[in-house]
């Protein structure tokens, strides 16, 4: 990757390696802040400051702030961008090193709102729906295709684990495109503002958790063989096991994990946890 070119002191350049992309147009904050549904009592998880723009709003409509920000050269911009903005904690590092649980110990109950870097999508995506932490609603600005994924359903082509995470948990909706000529510098690719609020309780019951991402893995494994071709791989059992596994849950034995939904993976797993 070509380095950055040096400009002058106190100029900033963007950095293909942190894959910042930075929205300017106010209206268009306002527009999110709008989609994410946060207010008045609510407190926030920016991931991504950015210039600041995102913040400030945030920091209008919401209660408490905290934003994190991995590039040390936007800290003097956004002490000056956000230094009227007394209910926002700027925390420099990088998101998938911090202690989240430690950073966020003071917010109570909140919510997440992110401009993500497509490179870093489905790693924090990934922990946040694993995360034990009390995140009411995920609002996320992705990549169009990241967003696809985490809404399809079986049988569409982005169905995957994305989906699965996101939706065992979370009612995942693609609330606005947004096309790449919003961005500075822009992408190469359009992107579109996710929200998740938190489901109550998750989509399906299942037994065991674990167990049922391990199913959903082993579904999308190999996308073109059959479920119970990826239950021996995964399982390493013999095929009369799988097809037994498969028939006990009322599922075809022909059937490809993409085509299964997750009370599928879910009857299934546990299935599996009681016939082992």
């Amino acid at each position: 990757m070509k380095q950055q070119k040096k400009g002058k002191k106190g100029e900033f350049h963007h950095k293909r390696s942190l894959g910042q992309n930075f929205l300017t147009d106010e209206a268009l904050f306002e527009q999110l802040v709008d989609l994410s549904g946060v207010g008045p009592e609510d407190s926030v998880l920016e991931i991504g400051a950015g210039a600041g723009g995102m913040t400030k709003v945030l920091s209008k409509r919401c209660r408490k702030v905290i934003s994190i920000e991995i590039d040390d050269a936007l800290l003097p911009i956004l002490g000056v961008v956000l230094q009227q903005c007394g209910n926002v904690r700027l925390v420099h590092g990088d998101v998938m090193r911090l202690n989240l649980p430690e950073v966020t110990k003071d917010l109570g109950p909140f919510h997440v709102v992110a401009n993500i870097p497509y490179y870093l999508t489905t790693d924090l995506m990934t922990l946040l729906f694993t995360s034990d932490m009390p995140i009411q609603s995920i609002s996320v600005m992705v990549q169009k295709e990241a967003a696809e994924k985490m809404v399809a359903r079986p049988g569409e082509e982005g169905y995957g684990m994305l989906s699965v995470r996101a939706q065992y948990t979370y009612a995942p909706e693609i609330a606005l495109d947004v096309p790449a000529c919003m961005f500075t510098p822009p992408p190469k690719v359009d992107s579109a503002f996710v929200v998740m609020p938190r489901r109550e309780k998750p989509c399906v019951d299942v037994q065991d958790e674990n167990l049922l991402f391990r199913v959903a893995g082993a579904a999308f494994a190999m996308r073109r063989k059959t479920m119970e071709n990826n239950l021996i791989a995964t399982f390493r059992v013999p095929r009369e096991k799988a097809g037994e596994w498969m028939e006990k849950s009322g599922l075809d034995r022909g059937a490809r994990g993409e085509t299964l939904s997750l009370k599928d993976f879910a009857a299934l797993a546990d299935t599996i946890g009681n016939n082992r």
